[in-house]
């Protein structure tokens, strides 16, 4: 097998599991990214998702699929307290009062009442406007706006900034991470501080989906690349968001929770680590 799609599968996949968060929240460990998904296709596909299980949806003001994701969460069939929706702040928007700004204008094209995680984009250590971002994800926390917040592409000594300077650690870290940055150090640090690692790019972009080591194993499971991916993602305790653009995909995806990969299975994937990305290192943004 290899990256292409499998052939459905006759049931539902299982749902995902509920990972605690060091607030009390809980985030559903596999949601569905919508990164590079266009606005005119993200309100089929959110409620496709939606219909197939995901209960975590993952945009960005950067991402223009907001509004779409909004409508697809109010009109959906399913309770909101049920559905899970983490947003970001652009790395433009940086700062204390922009942030506020960039929030109510996200949430306008929501049409939600609160989001349950909002997340600072990038850390643009260059403006030096990071820790003033934390502070204003602080009080939209504190105002009830926000039920959860955190961060995304920060190192580890970002984090040890803005922990530092508010005594508030974000609670999830969203990061690039696929087999070859499996991001080791970080995910350690993560695990001392009460900070949830979520994997964006968790299939380096479809990158990965080729690999012959990888297409080994999922000839042996019987499942896809990309299952076998995102299953090593969810044996690691990663929260992880994949994209999709067509509902046998999203089904793809989600459907990893009733198969473990073995200690041969990870020794080998362990052996793929390169340090290669394919995102922007966030130290140099």
């Amino acid at each position: 097998m290899t990256g292409a799609s499998m052939p459905p599968r006759p049931s539902t996949p299982p749902p995902s599991p509920l990972l605690p968060l060091a607030d009390g929240a809980a985030i559903p460990q596999l949601g569905y990214g919508l990164y590079k998904v266009p606005a005119a296709d993200a309100g089929a596909l959110c409620r496709s998702a939606i219909e197939i299980g995901y209960r975590h949806l993952d945009t960005a003001a950067f991402y223009g699929n907001e509004r779409e994701t909004g409508q697809a969460v109010r009109e959906a069939s399913v309770p909101r307290d049920e559905l899970f929706v983490t947003s970001k702040v652009w790395k433009d928007d940086n700062g204390y009062d922009s942030t506020l700004r960039a929030f109510d204008e996200s949430m306008q094209r929501f049409g939600l009442d609160a989001l349950d995680l909002y997340l600072i984009h990038w850390p643009v250590p260059s403006t030096d406007r990071y820790v003033d971002t934390w502070r204003a994800l602080v009080r939209l926390q504190q105002d009830g706006r926000v039920r959860s917040i955190g961060v995304a592409n920060f190192h580890a000594h970002h984090l040890e900034r803005i922990i530092g300077e508010t005594g508030v650690a974000p609670v999830v870290n969203q990061v690039e991470l696929h087999p070859w940055l499996p991001q080791t150090a970080l995910r350690a640090f993560h695990d001392a501080n009460g900070i949830r690692t979520e994997a964006w790019s968790p299939l380096a972009r479809g990158r990965i989906l080729d690999d012959p080591t990888l297409a080994a194993i999922a000839s042996k499971h019987d499942r896809s690349v990309a299952q076998v991916t995102l299953r090593w993602h969810v044996q690691l305790g990663n929260i992880v968001i994949p994209k999709a653009s067509s509902p046998e995909r999203q089904r793809e995806n989600l459907d990893v929770f009733d198969f473990a990969l073995d200690d041969d299975d990870l020794a080998a994937i362990g052996t793929l680590e390169s340090g290669e990305r394919t995102g922007r290192d966030p130290e140099f943004d």
